[in-house]
């Protein structure tokens, strides 16, 4: 038998109980992470409208998301959804096996802009990390947009950030962080001065923010087709080396072929798995037909994410990044009257407990 170690090892890093066991419920058996996002609102209901002519409503759209979610949650180790249409309806239908862990965004959906154009963060309103833990999910995700040059918003979402961690450091459950790079000061999406910093910004966001995390969502540093593949092969490895906790990689929307590629390239720079949405699963809102939808999502979107996870299998563990075997953690233990002491409790004298023969425990 393997020599016990003191769970203090990994208190040290930050893996509480609350958050190892949220760890447990969102990975893979070999401690990566096959993550499918169904809590896109604002996009889910463009491409609602786009398809039908007409603006959803709260009812289609939380139809919409317990559909998806029971075709692709048994086939995944976590869904992340949204609280306002997604969670209590996604759970209340059965339609997300036990097996499959729950990560539950915080923010809310368009954020206000400073007078840069940049997005200062903010909780949903009626929401937070407090009854996200209440209500039994397994993770928070938080998306904080990020522009280190663009100081006022950096401030402003560097601190936001911060004490979203701190709350679920206090309500000990585990903390997911998805910096999202954006255009500012007049720029678009397709503006080059954005493209072409967006590599730095990724790295140097996960630089800055990742230690206030427990695990990192990132960004591809780079863009394909604009850069080689050597290119963003070394910004990978320079991602790698700038994160400090386990990072997975989002899709931002990419076609599924393009986001493949993409997550092949990243485990093979050290990461420990994936957190996509719609390149999963964008097109099941094209169709109209309820009947259509279930079908696409039963087929196309169910073999995307199990070619995904077969890929994801092959990455890194999120153990590892801590550096642990998991043949380490099987050695861990903690010392007696741990739980008096949990969550700043006192202190009990040790010895054996007195037990009473007669009495049921």
């Amino acid at each position: 038998m393997s020599t016990p170690h003191s769970v203090t090892r990994v208190l040290g890093l930050g893996l509480t109980p609350g958050k190892m066991r949220g760890l447990q419920r969102i990975s893979n058996a070999n401690g990566t992470l096959t993550m499918v996002a169904t809590d896109q609102n604002s996009s889910m209901m463009s491409m609602m409208k786009k398809a039908t002519g007409k603006e959803p409503t709260f009812a289609e759209i939380a139809d919409a998301k317990v559909m998806l979610s029971r075709a692709l949650a048994p086939h995944c180790s976590g869904l992340l959804v949204d609280g306002y249409y997604g969670y209590w309806s996604t759970v209340a239908a059965q339609a997300v096996p036990s097996s499959t862990g729950l990560l539950i965004r915080v923010e809310k959906s368009g954020a206000a802009k400073n007078k840069a154009g940049a997005p200062c963060g903010e909780v949903e309103q009626g929401w937070g990390v407090h009854k996200i833990k209440r209500c039994g999910a397994d993770a928070v995700k938080l998306l904080a947009q990020f522009e280190p040059e663009e100081f006022d918003s950096a401030e402003h979402n560097f601190e936001f950030t911060r004490k979203m961690y701190e709350d679920c450091i206090a309500h000990d459950i585990l903390f997911l962080l998805e910096p999202i790079h954006f255009a500012y000061n007049g720029e678009d999406d397709k503006s080059k001065t954005k493209l072409d910093r967006k590599a730095t910004t990724v790295i140097d966001s996960a630089r800055i923010l990742s230690r206030l995390c427990d695990i990192y969502k990132s960004e591809f540093p780079g863009t394909p087709g604009v850069e080689s593949d050597a290119q963003l092969t070394d910004n990978l490895k320079r991602l790698n080396d700038a994160c400090e906790k386990p990072w997975v990689l989002l899709s931002a929307g990419v076609d599924y072929d393009q986001y493949k590629k993409q997550v092949e390239m990243a485990m093979k720079a050290g990461a420990s798995g994936i957190l996509g949405g719609r390149a999963f699963w964008k097109e099941f809102f094209t169709y109209t037909n309820p009947a259509e939808r279930q079908k696409f999502a039963e087929t196309e979107c169910v073999k995307r994410v199990t070619e995904i996870d077969a890929i994801v299998k092959q990455g890194t563990p999120w153990f590892k990044k801590y550096g642990y075997s998991m043949e380490d953690l099987h050695t861990l233990r903690a010392a007696e009257g741990w739980h008096a002491r949990y969550a700043g409790g006192t202190a009990v004298a040790s010895g054996p407990t007195k037990v009473d023969p007669n009495a049921v425990y």
